[in-house]
């Protein structure tokens, strides 16, 4: 992979480390000193989608088409963002006088938000050009604007136009967007000039026509009993540590089919006797104008939809803690702005009700598609989130190591999402099962006959990571008995009629470095050019594994997240019956006939769900909780790893491991020539297809599993019981 600069200039400036001793005091200070000048203009770079180039434009929209909340993300003065920077670390210091001292949304508001008058000069000025403010949060950072496309263009100095991008209409902005050099010391950028959604990090089993022979012909469909066994939550359940009193907030941009699916899986499942666990549908209120969503379908994929997503989150998250309430927070997407943003930002604006203790996101976007305004955006709510104790947790994404690329065979070389490589978030991987690919009796870890709650799971089961492309070194061998590089360029793959073409991907447990959080890539979604990843926070520093690449690296942790590769997916009742994924799915009969999914998408709510026990035995929320994660893990790992906890040869049960450590497999993903030219894939001479590699000119794939912290897998998957009783007191 290209080597990333550590030069923070201009607004990277801002996210330095500081000296400067922060209390939840003092007040932002006007920024904007200079008369607005339009003949001074300031580019605001890295804001145009990869997809908006000449050979996808089909011609600028109308100029009186509207264009709907477009959402302007202002930023701090270097001051500001470096007295919050140290706030945060000391409400996460037990040595500090303000450890756990959490903002109330009203203090971090009138102490780290924007000067009124910058945010009135900034408002005055789209008021200028005919546009309208629908709302502004309570911090000031955020300004929501309607008008024309004319209007916007007139404004930002670039025009709206159509763009077809496999065979789907989109609008986006031709070019990076423009504002008077006076403004830019409060304006970080536009979120988006564009309709073009974040996926879901959800993955279908595999279609109906994809088949497949395996050595025990057994297909495992996980239900909520068998991750209460295999990750040793039933203890802390029946110890009373349920959840009970925490609020998870799952974030979305549809309501449920139906909220009866929730129901129907708990009851099923056997958590309805948690009589305390709750589901509700909320659009929360605030600075940023909210439109409840009602149920929204296929509205983003017409695959599966956003409220198969939704489905996952809600009773997954029940699943690891049953008597929580589980609130779906959803607003309506806008032209420009995805609602699942605008749900979390009114939400820990305060104006909802009591704070959610955790929130779990299943969406994400490669960070140099999404763009340094969008990253910046999910930055600050993020960072909002931790000054205020909410534990966000984001799925690290379903791409292998090559985000940009949405699981197709990779072009745009390594990249990480922009939703999950903030320092102020945990990032959740996915993993799969070991049993199949290793040659591993699997009666040693299931039984033969289910509960009446549908469960099998015997005990931990050994684990890798999860990789569904032909890159992959096990996959390959299990599959093809080959090598990667052979298997990805054989007939049986290559061939669009063989069913093995199913692996000719990049799909798997996302995971890598921070590489253009900030700054603007000289090839769109390529991290390059004036690319800049977000440095590596203290806590992530020195544990065993974690390279020395000066950089925030993901995933944190990581729980199962396979969709059927190696036998087996989670079970989600899902009933919507306008589905093009082999139509609806009854949640009638045995689960095996539900609907059935993997992705990050899973692993994320259930590890939110896990933290909400730890909340309710401490008693305290936590905000980041990496701080403890990682001082966990390096007390486990030691200066070596721990071989007493290496996944593969763990005690399956009554282990005192808190960290599995996943030391076997990989998520490098099959790549291809982006016109001519191989970015971090690394191809045989004469080969079509190549692996992912921090390397073009050789073979060094990206990424490999190892003893301690991996790209592939974090730090590894928990045992939730010793997670959880050994977490330390507030």
């Amino acid at each position: 992979m290209k080597s990333i600069s550590l030069a923070f200039a201009g607004i990277c400036s801002f996210l330095a480390a500081s000296s400067v001793l922060a209390v939840p005091s003092g007040f932002p200070k006007q920024a904007i000193v200079s008369t607005v000048n339009e003949a001074q203009l300031t580019v605001l770079a890295g804001n145009t989608r990869p997809e908006a180039n000449a050979a996808n434009d089909r011609g600028a929209v109308e100029g009186s088409m509207p264009i709907r909340h477009v959402l302007l993300q202002l930023k701090r003065t270097p001051e500001r963002e470096a007295a919050l920077k140290q706030l945060i670390d000391d409400l996460h210091n037990p040595q500090s006088e303000s450890y756990h001292q959490w903002l109330t949304p009203r203090q971090f508001a009138a102490h780290y938000g924007v000067a009124s008058e910058d945010t009135a000069t900034v408002t005055r000025w789209l008021q200028s050009y005919g546009l309208t403010v629908n709302g502004v949060t309570p911090t000031g950072m955020l300004i929501d604007f309607s008008g024309t496309a004319a209007q916007v263009t007139q404004a930002f100095r670039t025009e709206i136009h159509h763009y077809l991008v496999d065979g789907v209409s989109h609008i986006a902005n031709a070019s990076d967007p423009k504002i008077p050099t006076a403004l830019a010391p409060v304006v970080a950028g536009l979120v988006s000039l564009h309709d073009f959604r974040p996926k879901g990090q959800l993955v279908p089993r595999p279609k109906p026509g994809y088949t497949y022979n395996t050595t025990n012909g057994t297909f495992h469909a996980l239900v909520a009993g068998d991750i209460a066994t295999i990750y040793n939550l039933k203890p802390l359940f029946d110890a009373g540590y349920t959840g009970k009193g925490q609020t998870i907030m799952v974030v979305e941009d549809t309501y449920l089919y139906t909220t009866s699916d929730w129901a129907v899986f708990r009851d099923t499942f056997g958590l309805s006797k948690y009589s305390a666990g709750s589901l509700t549908q909320v659009s929360p209120s605030g600075g940023i104008p909210c439109t409840n969503p009602g149920f929204q379908g296929q509205q983003n994929d017409p695959g599966y939809g956003d409220d198969g997503e939704a489905a996952i989150d809600v009773e997954w998250a029940s699943a690891a803690a049953p008597n929580a309430a589980i609130v779906l927070a959803a607003c309506e997407d806008t032209t420009t702005t995805f609602g699942g943003l605008i749900a979390l930002v009114n939400a820990l604006g305060g104006s909802n009700g009591p704070l959610p203790s955790v929130v779990s996101i299943s969406y994400g976007e490669a960070e140099a598609v999404n763009g340094e305004s969008a990253n910046l955006t999910y930055y600050f709510a993020y960072q909002q989130a931790a000054a205020e104790g909410v534990s966000v947790f984001v799925s690290s994404g379903d791409e292998d190591a090559m985000s940009a690329d949405n699981g197709n065979v990779a072009q745009h070389g390594i990249g990480v999402s922009g939703f999950t490589s903030t320092p102020y978030n945990v990032s959740v991987g996915g993993l799969d099962f070991g049993y199949t690919a290793l040659g591993v009796d699997p009666s040693i870890y299931w039984r033969a006959t289910n509960s009446p709650t549908f469960s099998s799971a015997l005990s931990y089961i050994q684990e890798i990571p999860w990789d569904g492309s032909c890159a992959s070194a096990l996959l390959s061998a299990y599959y093809g008995g080959t090598t990667p590089a052979v298997f990805c360029n054989s007939s049986e793959v290559t061939s669009s009629s063989n069913p093995l073409n199913y692996f000719l991907n990049a799909f798997g447990g996302s995971g890598g470095p921070s590489g253009c959080a900030l700054g603007s890539p000289a090839v769109a979604g390529v991290v390059s050019g004036g690319c800049v990843g977000y440095l590596k926070p203290q806590w992530q520093s020195g544990l065993f594994g974690n390279p020395n690449d000066g950089v925030r690296d993901i995933p944190d942790v990581s729980l199962f997240a396979s969709n059927g590769i190696f036998d087996a997916y989670y079970v989600v009742c899902w009933s919507n019956p306008d589905l093009n994924v082999g139509g609806g799915f009854g949640c009638i009969g045995a689960p095996s006939t539900w609907a059935g999914f993997g992705g990050t998408s899973v692993s994320s709510p259930i590890m939110a769900g896990i933290q909400a026990l730890v909340d309710q035995k401490t008693r305290s929320r936590w905000g980041n909780p990496n701080t403890v994660y990682y001082a966990l893990a390096k007390e486990e790992y030691g200066g070596k790893g721990s071989a007493a906890c290496n996944s593969t040869t763990v005690a399956k049960t009554g282990n005192n491991c808190i960290f599995y450590d996943v030391t076997q497999g990989d998520n490098v993903g099959a790549c291809k020539k982006l016109h001519g030219t191989a970015y971090d894939c690394f191809l045989e001479k004469g080969d079509k297809y190549g692996i992912s590699s921090t390397s073009d000119k050789r073979s060094d794939p990206a990424y490999i599993a190892h003893v301690g912290w991996d790209f592939p897998s974090g730090i590894g998957s928990v045992n939730a019981y010793n997670l959880v009783m050994e977490w330390p007191a507030r």
